[in-house]
Order: structure tokens, then C-alpha cells, then sequence
């Protein structure tokens, strides 16, 4: 057995009710005065009250994170939070808004510019409490060491990865996220997804991740049509919430693959959201590494009950691509990416920039080359 490092969040407290302890971790980290992050749709749907019920009337609320936040949103809110005495951070959003408090509570932390962060290990270190609640079941962000910015003047989505980013405390309650609406359900659901079958299939894998990543499978694969159905049914919720936890630990240690490299130019090219944009790709990259791992997808087959009685492991492969296709369709994730106004001659562009990934395309089973990226992309176009 390889030698391996357990990264994730200081504190895990999850399950229906989970939020309540709030008010015991702030005076356990400290926090006097805390700086709630969220997002527009996070502040007008009502689950803030959750949080802010346990806090001072007066408290501070950032809400203007958008979709696929840029640098100049980070410098904003770092302005406002260096304007005023605050002792601590609360995320309260999706995968956006966790990231953007995760680079604030760094970027707090020490001098220098914001684009300086952007690689491996280059935060000098961090002096600000953080917690994160996610209100949506898909990143995993409250419990990883990365944060994705997207870059504006090249196109494209950078990540900043520091276990410095890992938040003190993680809260996850399935009730936090049964205001998240159906496409948001379902984008998260498939990135949760994406990450429990790429951390699996990666070259980092390990017998811990293994464990994780297949109860995802287990968790989600079910799940996510009966949220998409149903935003109020609490039990598949629930489910959503702790496989998305799950495959988050999964990922955040295993690493992911060419799903995340071939969506990062999506999203900073044409602004498709994190999760949309893994979803479009996840059946066309899981094509191209079946080959490379047969007898993985014959598990990944297991978890998310397909037969495999009388098939070979291609043939149980080729079901897992199906299967999984066919639950990006049942979702209403749309199939093509010309049905993002996408267009076909910037496929090349895409795979260049795609190609660049290489600290996502070093996970992947299956070696790509830049024009075996670009054959993807053709794929789903």
C-alpha cells in the first residue's frame, strides 16, 4: 500500500440539525464577530435564516459572490472585510461562495497580491477562523484544499491549492439545501458525482478514497432523480448531502481527472457553471477511460446496481458510460455543448487551454494528448 496524506476540514458535524451547533463552534474558534459569504440566490431563498438566527442582528453579510467568482470579487470583498474588525468567516453557498471565503480567509491572512496565490502551495499561512456550510449538494468545497477562480484576461479557470485553504469546521444538513433549485440539483448532483467516479478511477487512488468514493456512487446515484423530483424530500436530500461530503473527501485527496481539465476553459471561455460543465463532459471522458480501466468501472457497476451477470468488463463498462448518460438526461442536463451557443471553431482554442491542466490530466488513468482533447470535445459538441 502506497503511503498517503487524509486531508480534509478541522471539524465534520453533519446530518439533519447539524447547523444548530453554529453558535457552539464560533465560541469554540473564538469568533466574536463574524463575516457571513453567500451568494443572490442563497440570500433571497430563505435558508440564511438558518445561520443568521444564531447571530448578533447586526452581523455583516457579503451576498454579491456570483457564479464562477473572478479576482476582482475577492479584492471587494477583502476590502470590506479589511474595513471593519471581523475575527472569523462563515460560508454560506455553493461551491462559488465556499471558495471565494476560502481565498478571503488567506488573502486576509497575509500581504500580497491575490493572482500570487494561484498554484500549489504558495499561501504563506492563515490566522482566520473559517466554516463552511454548503447549501448545495455537488462541490465537496467545504471539505477540500483547493479554491477555483476564473481569470478573465486568459479565459480560464485557475485553482489556488493550500491545505491553508481547509476549513476549521464543515457543517453539512441536508436542510440547508432543499431551497437549491432543480437545475442547480441537478448540475451539483452530477459534479458530486463526477468527483466520486474520477477520484475512483485516479492514479492516486487509495484504499480510503476506494471506500469513500464507491459510497458516494452508492448514495448518489439514486438520490439525485428523486431531488430533482422532489426538492422537499428530505431522505434523498439527505442523501445528496452526505454522498457529496463523501465524494468531496474522496476527491479532495485522490484528486480528480480530465472531466474537471476539459470543463475548466468551458467555464472561464463561456461561464458555464462548475457543474454544468462536468456533467456535459463526464460521458465522453468516461468513454475515452474505459479502456484504461475496465476492471474499475466493473465496481463503479456494482455501486450504482448495474447487472454484470454474463458480460464481460466491457460490456459493464459501456453499461456504466450508458447509465450515466441516461442520468444526465433523466436530470435535464442538456447533451450537446452546442447547446451552449458554444462554437465549433474554438475547439481547438478549448483543447489548448485544456491541455494546459496537466495537475488534473496527471490524475487521469488514460493519457491525453492535445488532440485526443480535442477529439473529446468534438465528441460532445
Amino acid at each position: 500500500m502506497q503511503v498517503s496524506h487524509f486531508k480534509s476540514a478541522g471539524r465534520l458535524i453533519t446530518g439533519q440539525g447539524a447547523t444548530a451547533s453554529l453558535k457552539d463552534e464560533l465560541l469554540r474558534l473564538n469568533i466574536r464577530k463574524p463575516f457571513v459569504v453567500t451568494d443572490p440566490g442563497v440570500y433571497q431563498s430563505g435558508a440564511l435564516e438558518h445561520i443568521l438566527c444564531q447571530l448578533d442582528k447586526d452581523v455583516a453579510v457579503y451576498k454579491d459572490i456570483p457564479p464562477e467568482p473572478e479576482i476582482e470579487v475577492i479584492e471587494n470583498c477583502l476590502a470590506e472585510f479589511n474595513a471593519n474588525a471581523f475575527d472569523g468567516i462563515i460560508a454560506v453557498g455553493g461551491g462559488s461562495a465556499i471558495d471565494s471565503a476560502k481565498v478571503l480567509a488567506v488573502a486576509a491572512s497575509q500581504q500580497g497580491d491575490i493572482a500570487s496565490l494561484f498554484g500549489t502551495d504558495q499561501v504563506k499561512g492563515r490566522h482566520i477562523p473559517l466554516i463552511a456550510i454548503p447549501t448545495t449538494a455537488g462541490t465537496g468545497s467545504e471539505v477540500t484544499n483547493i479554491a477555483i477562480l476564473s481569470d478573465p484576461a486568459e479565459q480560464l479557470k485557475k485553482g489556488i491549492v493550500s491545505d491553508y485553504l481547509l476549513p476549521d469546521v464543515a457543517i453539512v444538513s441536508p436542510e440547508m439545501t432543499l431551497s437549491c433549485p432543480k437545475s442547480v440539483t441537478a448540475a451539483s448532483g452530477i459534479d458530486a458525482l463526477v468527483h466520486a467516479i474520477e477520484s475512483y478511477l485516479s492514479v492516486h487512488a487509495n484504499a480510503v478514497t476506494d471506500a469513500l468514493a464507491i459510497k458516494a456512487m452508492q448514495l448518489i446515484y439514486p438520490a439525485l432523480p428523486k431531488a430533482y423530483a422532489r426538492g422537499d424530500n428530505i431522505q434523498a436530500r439527505e442523501h445528496m448531502a452526505t454522498g457529496s461530503l463523501l465524494a468531496g473527501l474522496a476527491f479532495g485527496n485522490a484528486g480528480v481527472g480530465a472531466v474537471h481539465a476539459l470543463a475548466y476553459p468551458l467555464g472561464g471561455r463561456y461561464h458555464l457553471s462548475h457543474g454544468l460543465s462536468n456533467a456535459v463532459m463526464l460521458p465522453h471522458v468516461l468513454q475515452w477511460n474505459l479502456m484504461a480501466s475496465r476492471e474499475r468501472f466493473t465496481d463503479i457497476a456494482a455501486a450504482i446496481g448495474l447487472p454484470s451477470h454474463g458480460r464481460s468488463q466491457q460490456e459493464i463498462g459501456q453499461s456504466v458510460v450508458d447509465a450515466i448518460t441516461t442520468l444526465c438526461r433523466e436530470v435535464e442536463i442538456p447533451a450537446r455543448l452546442r447547446e451552449f451557443s458554444i462554437q465549433e471553431n474554438d475547439i481547438p482554442l478549448l483543447a489548448r487551454e485544456a491541455s494546459k491542466v496537466t495537475r488534473l490530466l496527471s490524475n487521469n488513468p488514460r493519457a491525453l494528448s492535445e488532440s485526443d482533447i480535442e477529439r473529446i470535445y468534438r465528441a460532445a459538441y
